[in-house]
């Protein structure tokens, strides 16, 4: 059974609202070495955290409050963007002064322990559940355990071409990634797009005459690319009135696996707020060594080898 995961998501299972209950149990799962959650209510100036823990007080000292902070190359934001969040943590001490209790915490620890048991354990092609944490403009970073972060680099995101990672995903979205690359210190990127099926798999869910809708991504002068799936793009013919960003309605004059397009004709093409959706994979195992985008009637080979 899996022990480790992105932040939140063990913060209201009844093993953890127990585990906080009382001084008794929160020092049983000191003794167990136990990861529990709390919300983060405050960072102070010098960059510790207060966590909520009732009637307890919970503090996270700032050098205890990621791996890297100390030697600098894990910066101080990593501590300030959790207030108001779930944090993960290990008891390291509970003392009690005039009647008093606080419990002293230790997320560094907590990633320690997720570092050693599960993310120096995975290796490239492993599938896992990651949870979106902040987005730029190079790609989504997540939370692949205890608040250790990963990349998905934007090109990894989807075969079809987006502008930026909040075109496909929210903070705060859960989903799957599949270790891509592991450097010399253990920093782990992910890819996404293989989840979301070949060309064929998603040519198959449309036909040649339809009317469907889609996203304008760009524009070019011998037509526009119009995403039909977040793996699948068609080339429209040429329209003056239209620009990256829209949505669309597109006819499917017609589609040519052995040459890996789908032809379109604009219908209407508008403007109107694009919420993502939820990824829709098209494999479902824990692992995956081999990947074939393109069609084998296809001449031209889009894999991935992990």
């Amino acid at each position: 059974m899996k022990n480790f995961f992105p932040e939140g998501h063990i913060i209201n299972t009844p093993t953890n609202i127990q585990a906080k209950s009382s001084i008794r149990a929160l020092t049983d799962a000191m003794y167990n070495n136990s990861i529990l959650e709390a919300k983060a209510l405050m960072c102070d100036c010098n960059h510790n955290l207060y966590v909520d823990l009732g009637d307890i007080k919970g503090i996270i000292y700032k050098d205890e409050g990621a791996i890297g902070i100390t030697e600098g190359t894990t910066k101080d934001i990593a501590l300030i963007s959790r207030v108001n969040k779930p944090v993960c943590f290990i008891i390291k001490d509970i003392i009690e002064t005039n009647g008093t209790y606080t419990a002293v915490l230790s997320r560094k620890e907590a990633q320690i322990k997720c570092m050693n048991e599960y993310v120096s354990k995975l290796s490239h092609g492993d599938i896992i559940d990651v949870r979106i944490t902040h987005l730029e403009q190079f790609g989504a970073f997540c939370d692949i355990g205890c608040g250790i972060p990963s990349l998905i680099p934007i090109d990894a995101i989807s075969v079809s071409r987006i502008f930026h990672p909040k075109d496909r995903f929210n903070v705060g979205d859960d989903i799957r990634c599949i270790v891509k690359n592991i450097s010399d210190n253990g920093r782990i990127t992910l890819t996404h797009k293989e989840l979301l099926g070949s060309w064929q798999e998603n040519a198959s869910m449309f036909k040649q005459g339809e009317t469907v809708s889609g996203i304008i991504r760009t524009v070019e002068d011998y037509g526009a690319f119009v995403e039909l799936a977040p793996n699948l793009a068609g080339l429209a013919e040429p329209r003056a009135d239209i620009y990256p960003g829209q949505q669309a309605s597109v006819f499917i004059k017609s589609i040519l696996p052995e040459k890996m397009k789908i032809k379109l004709v604009i219908i209407d093409a508008f403007d109107n707020k694009i919420t993502p959706n939820k990824p829709h994979y098209f494999f479902n195992g824990t692992r995956l060594e081999y990947w074939q985008y393109s069609p084998d009637c296809c001449s031209k080979l889009i894999e991935t080898v992990f």
